[in-house]
Parts: C-alpha cells; structure tokens; sequence
C-alpha cells in the first residue's frame, strides 16, 4: 500500500520530507543498514545540489542574457538618438526603475519608433542625395541613373538632412541657371544660323542631341561640356556672321563703285537692294534671315565679276568719259590743255595692259580731284576776268552807240538803248579800278602758287598790261584826234569868213552832210591792236557746258552808224560832241 501511494505522484501532496519519511520506511521495512542509508542519502542531497546548481547557472545566465539585451537595447537606443541628431526622446524608461524585463518591455517601444524614425529619415536622405547626384551627373556630364547613393546612418540629424536640402537647392538653382544659360545659348545659334541661312536642327544637335525642340526641357543637357560647346559654336557663328558682313560690304562697296562708273540704271541696282542695304550696318544690327547667306554672297561675286568684265570692255569709254570731265572743268578754269595727247596716252596706256583699269581711273579721280582744286583756287579772279570782259563789252558797245547820230530820234527802243548807255558809263568808269584789284589778285595767286596765271593760254597779267597799253593809246588818240578836229574847223571857217570877220563856233561842221573826213586808226577810229584785243576778249569768254566757245557779244541798236571817235570820246565821257560850223 506505500509502495503503491510512493509510486503515485498524483495522489496528495509530495514534498521532500514525505518522500525523505516515506524512503525511511521502505529502508526500515527493507532492513537497509545505516551505512546504507548515509551513503544513499549523501548521494541523493549531492544530485539535490546538482539539480539546483543547474537551475541557478541557468538563471544566471538567462539574468545576463537579459542585461545583456537591456545593454544593447539602451546602447541602440543611444545609437539611433546620436544618429537622428536627438538629445532626448519622450517615453525613455528610468533605467533604474523596474526589474530588467519590466526595463526591456519599456523600452522596446521606443526603440521600436526610433527605428521607424531612422527608417524614415534615411528614405529622406536618399531622396535628397539621389537628387543631389542626378543634378551633379547633369552638371558634370557623367550621370548614371542606376547608382543608388550610399545614405551615411551614423549621421542622420535634421541639421545634416538640412545642409542636404540647401545644397540641393544651391544646386536646382545652378540647373535652372544652365537651363536658362542653354536656352539663350540655343535662341543665340538659332538667329544666327538664320542669318547665316544654315540648318539650325543640325547644327544644334550636333552640340547635343537633347538640345532638339522635340525634348522636354528637363532632359536638356546642361553639363559643362555642353555649355562650352554651345559658347563655342555662338563665337564661331558670330565670327562667320562678321566675316560674311565683311565680304557682303566689300562687295556691296565693290558694286556701287561700278554702278556709278557705268551708269547703271536704278532698275538694275534694285536687284541687288539685299545686298547694299547693310554697306553700313553693324554686325549686331544685321537680323534679317538670309541676308548673310552664302548663295547671295555667290550671287553678289558672281555680279561684280560680270560687271568688272563689263568693265574691262567698257574702260576707254569709262576713261574718255572721265577725260571729258577733266576737259570740262579745266574749260570751266580757263587753263588750256592738249586734249588730243592726253586722250591718246589714254589709249596707249589702255591698250598696253601696262595698268590695271582699276588704277587708271583712280589716277583720273586724282586728276579730276586736284583740277577742281585749281579751279576753286582761280574762282575768285575768273569771276573778276568775267566782270573785267564784260565791262569791256559794255565799253565797246557805248562806241559803237555814241557813233549813232540817229540814238536820240524817237525810234522803236530808242529809250531801252539810252538806259543802257547810262548803266554802261557807270560801268565803263569801274574799269580802272577793276583792273588794279585784278592785277593785285593776280600777282599775289602767282605769288602763293609760284606760277604764270594763264586765261585761255595767255597769261593774264599780259592781257591786263596790254589792255593797258591799249587803253592809255587811245586816251592820246582821243586828244590828237580833237585836237586836229579844232584845227580842221579853223581851217574850214576861215575861207567863208569875209575880210576882218570872225568865224562863228555856234556852226557845226557836222551838221553839214559829207562833211570833213575822219581820221580812223581802225574800222571804229581805235588802233589795230585793240581791235586785236577785242577779238582776243570775245575768243576767251566763259566756255558753255557743251565745250564750245560762246563768241556772241552785245550788238548796237540797229538804228546806229558809224561815228568818229571824237564823237564817242565825248558820249564815253559823258558829253556830246562840239558841232562843227558847215
């Protein structure tokens, strides 16, 4: 029956000393000695020992375990506080506080949203250096959208996460600085190839294949590389447009000149208005598309060649042309020249080839140039010649008028001829004067340019010194010729006058018709060498624009006859002649 309870675990209540009490009695009914029973109860207290000592290493080492793991819990939670930059975190347990499961469950939670916390911190950070990387790739030129940036998470603190987004945004902003860099680049090569009339597709992509329209503006290059590329094509673009402005100009320069040359019609120049409207335009200001292609250049050549060979046939005509106004201005002076050796050496030179056409006409511009200058420098005593010439004329109209005996009868225009003949003394009386002013100006150009001053050929000072001359002769013919008449009168009245009568000087001797002859030195009553000097004044009056000599000179009235130089000494004088008695 104890046997059967000993054997029984479930039926009461088993404890050390009933089982110790219960052993006692089965080694009391079993007869067991007492050496027996010490040696079988030390061995069983030594497996009591074993069991507990078992059971205590393993709490102790399940109590380390557990420190072990509040260590590190409170270690990663240090970790992860330093790592997001967090000097305290609400909800972190005392760590004195609570036995060491009741300090684990405590911070378990906290761990736990830290974690999340670290998680989510580290998407950011790689979301930002993904960025930061893709801009720098584009910058650089050497993106690679499979690189994964490696996020450091010893550092993941709101200032580091900070200093990430503010480099991100320094950098998005140098991006949209590229890409505004870019476009303007782009919008740059696009007018100037216009201009220039080449392909701006190929041209640009040939920079970069994302710089086609056809691209979003985010996929762009904007990498240094082709920054460079895009500010190298503008300077070469640039450089050619100024080139080509260059050459266009030079040949619209080119054109000009033969046009104005060969007189060509202002329908034909029109033709080529593409051209010269930019002869003085600056490069920024040529904006026209196709005005700076190459085929007008070509086409601009190609004309100036055509004219140039036109030229070429056309030069002695271009030269004679020239010569001719050479001639003309020369004329205009009054400087004589060999036009007939001048023209020949035209000839010669031309057809020799000895001379480049271009520059023998730019030694005719020369001429023609340095002509107007001698011109303009003898205006002002060619003005003065012509004043002289005319008073002159005027001279020997009044002659010719007060040899008239029928001025004063009251014929058709007799009062026109009378107005002139007093405007002609007055002018007549400035002739004295205006040869002194003219002798004076004469002599001083003489002076200043140290040569003879030639009218016609002759030299002007001769002309004036002749004239002169001419002028004082017949101031003495003029005297001799009344004092003769006053002796020719005395003679003529004597006879008629009865003895110790006296002649009467009231009778003209003109009044009776065929009266006493004239004494004439010339067909007017002047010597030969004025009239010489008359023909030689109307020989060298101004020369008309047609290149001939105007010869024509005032006529006397028409109801005037000859007179004698008496006659027209005393009208020139103001005065009308003595009569003489009949």
């Amino acid at each position: 029956m104890a046997v059967t309870e000993a054997q029984n675990p479930l039926i009461g209540e088993h404890t050390c000393g009933s089982l110790l009490k219960k052993l006692q009695e089965i080694w009391d009914e079993v007869g067991e000695s007492d050496e027996e029973r010490d040696k079988m109860l030390l061995q069983l207290e030594q497996e009591c020992l074993d069991v507990y000592k078992r059971k205590v290493e393993h709490a102790t080492k399940s109590r380390a375990q557990l420190l072990q793991s509040l260590s590190d819990a409170q270690l990663e939670l240090s970790t992860l506080l330093s790592a997001l930059g967090e000097k305290s975190f609400a909800g972190i347990p005392d760590n004195t506080s609570g036995t060491i499961k009741e300090q684990l469950a405590a911070i378990a939670p906290v761990l736990e949203q830290l974690w999340e916390q670290k998680e989510e911190r580290i998407k950011d950070f790689s979301d930002v250096q993904s960025q930061i990387q893709t801009i720098c790739g584009e910058i650089t030129g050497s993106l690679n959208r499979n690189d994964v940036p490696a996020v450091d998470e010893s550092d993941l603190s709101l200032k580091k996460f900070e200093e990430y987004q503010s480099e991100l945004h320094e950098l998005q902003k140098e991006k949209s600085d590229r890409l505004q860099k870019v476009f303007e680049l782009v919008s740059t090569v696009h007018d100037l190839c216009a201009v220039l009339g080449m392909d701006f597709f190929s041209t640009v992509t040939e920079v970069h294949p994302s710089l086609n329209d056809s691209t979003g503006v985010q996929s762009k290059s904007i990498s240094n590389d082709t920054l460079a590329r895009l500010a190298n094509t503008v300077l070469t673009l640039k450089e050619d447009k100024k080139q080509r402005l260059h050459k266009l100009q030079e040949l619209a320069s080119q054109l000009i000149d033969l046009w104005n040359l060969m007189d060509t019609p202002q329908e034909e120049r029109k033709l080529f208005d593409h051209v010269t409207c930019n002869i003085s335009a600056s490069v920024d200001e040529v904006t026209i598309p196709g005005s700076l292609a190459l085929d007008l250049i070509e086409q601009a050549e190609v004309e100036v060649e055509r004219l140039d060979q036109l030229k070429a046939s056309r030069m002695k005509e271009i030269a004679f042309k020239k010569q001719s106004e050479l001639e003309e201005i020369f004329a205009h002076a009054h400087i004589e020249i060999d036009s007939d050796v001048a023209r020949e050496k035209i000839m010669a030179l031309i057809d020799s080839g000895d001379i480049e056409p271009t520059e023998l006409l730019a030694d005719m511009d020369n001429q023609i140039a340095k002509a107007k200058e001698e011109a303009l420098s003898r205006k002002d005593i060619l003005d003065k010649v012509e004043k002289w010439m005319s008073a002159c004329e005027e001279e020997s109209w009044l002659e010719d008028y007060n040899r008239d005996e029928n001025r004063y009868n009251a014929s058709r225009g007799a009062h026109l001829n009378l107005k002139r003949a007093e405007k002609a003394r007055i002018l007549v009386n400035k002739i004295p004067a205006l040869v002194e002013t003219l002798v004076a100006k004469t002599r001083a150009w003489e002076e200043t340019h140290d040569m003879s001053f030639t009218y016609d050929g002759v030299p002007l000072l001769a002309m004036l010194d002749e004239y002169a001359m001419l002028r004082h002769e017949r101031e003495e013919e003029k005297r001799r010729m009344r004092d003769q008449k006053k002796f020719q009168d005395l003679q003529i009245t004597e006879p008629e006058a009865p003895f110790g009568s006296k002649p009467s000087p009231a009778r003209p001797v003109s009044a009776k018709k065929g009266g006493g002859p004239r004494v004439n030195g010339g067909a007017n009553g002047t010597p030969s060498r004025r009239l010489s000097l008359n023909a030689h004044q109307n020989g060298s009056r101004s020369i008309a624009k047609d290149g001939k000599r105007d010869n024509t000179r005032p006529v006397a009235p028409v109801n005037y006859v000859a007179m004698s130089k008496e006659d027209a000494a005393s009208h020139v004088s103001g005065t009308e002649p003595i009569p003489a008695s009949p």
